[in-house]
């Protein structure tokens, strides 16, 4: 389990090779086999004692800053699941597990925008057949990057082209099911063209940090790339790791303009585009953590639904050191193998706590 301090005055040190964290003057002992990492954050203390006896039984130590974000992190100085995890991180560059990890990671981004679009047309019966055959189309895109061999170097051109073929289709199904006045022509960003896009990238950038910080906790390295480049301080595997998660931000957005909740004092005009403004962020911020905040089933307990990034990223780290057979949850796993294989008779269930109207 992790073991979070993240209340003011909290304190973790060592007792007879046993953890004992203080809090409000309580205190608790725990022992380090039952513990995979620890988070610091909210001025917590933790003695140089506890520190050892981490590193005596491989557990990582990370901090947070006032945001959440990873900006220290003390890790076993020897062979230990963190270098073997970053080492296998670099393996898969060249061998076949990163390129099955890429190819299904990027379908599993497309397999839940078609099935986010899908759960959308239900509720409009004004649908065409026109457009559900455009919505097909973002599957077979998939089914191309799926069934696509070679390495993952000369392939990662031909799956981004895809995987771009899909969006594009995907946001133009969303934009033709907002009102008129939210309409939008595609994504963009730095700064957005249209109000839509500018609440997207606010809620991408509360995603990002949320998975990189996710990937430290689990051993993962951010830098570490596979689809994405590897650039100066560029954290490439954030941005390949985030892909199927985006639509944690798609959906609440959606939901904000269908139902007419975005104003005029939202925004702020920038040179060529928009951002939000102040307002903006004051009103967006606590709807969409309410949002990400909301319990679901997962992995077999009740999380919230930010958690399946946490829960993802640790379930990868030990897929790659052994530890697991498949780093999917069972369910994900099923509903992708229905969507991926054209053989099946696909029916599509949106069975996730779907709250669009």
């Amino acid at each position: 389990m992790e073991l979070h301090l993240n209340t003011y005055g909290s304190a973790l040190r060592k007792k007879d090779d046993m953890f004992e964290i203080f809090v409000d003057e309580k205190k608790l002992k725990i022992s380090p086999l039952k513990i995979s990492s620890i988070v610091i954050s909210n001025a917590a203390q933790i003695s140089s004692d506890a520190i050892q006896l981490a590193m005596e039984h491989n557990i990582d130590v990370v901090m947070l800053d006032q945001y959440g974000s990873p900006y220290a992190r003390v890790w076993f100085p020897r062979i230990g699941s963190t270098v073997l995890i970053r080492r296998r991180q670099l393996e898969m560059l060249s061998d076949a597990m990163g390129l099955d990890f890429i190819k299904r990671w990027i379908c599993l981004k497309i397999m839940n925008q078609y099935r986010l679009v899908k759960a959308l047309f239900s509720k409009r019966e004004w649908i065409t057949a026109e457009q559900k055959q455009k919505l097909e189309l973002v599957r077979n895109y998939a089914i191309s990057i799926y069934s696509s061999e070679g390495t993952l170097e000369e392939l990662s051109p031909t799956f981004m082209g895809l995987e771009g073929s899909a969006s594009r289709i995907y946001f133009a199904l969303l934009s033709m099911m907002l009102p008129e006045q939210w309409a939008f022509q595609g994504r963009s960003s730095r700064p957005a063209k249209d109000a839509f896009n500018a609440f997207l990238n606010y809620a991408y950038g509360i995603l990002y940090s949320k998975t990189e910080r996710a990937l430290v906790i689990a051993g993962l390295d951010p830098y570490i790339g596979l689809l994405h480049s590897d650039n100066y301080n560029k954290k490439s595997f954030v941005f390949d790791f985030i892909e199927p998660f985006r639509v944690l931000a798609d959906e609440p957005v959606f939901y904000l303009f269908s139902r007419g909740k975005c104003k005029p004092e939202h925004l702020d005009c920038v040179h060529k585009g928009l951002n939000l403004s102040t307002d903006g962020k004051k009103f967006f911020a606590p709807y969409l953590l309410e949002y990400l905040d909301q319990i679901e089933r997962y992995r077999n307990k009740n999380r919230k639904r930010i958690d399946r990034i946490q829960t993802d990223a640790h379930s990868f780290a030990n897929f790659l050191i052994g530890k697991k057979e498949n780093y999917l949850e069972a369910s994900v796993a099923r509903k992708f193998e229905n969507f991926i294989n054209p053989k099946l008779n696909y029916v599509d269930e949106w069975e996730d706590s779907c709250s669009l109207g």
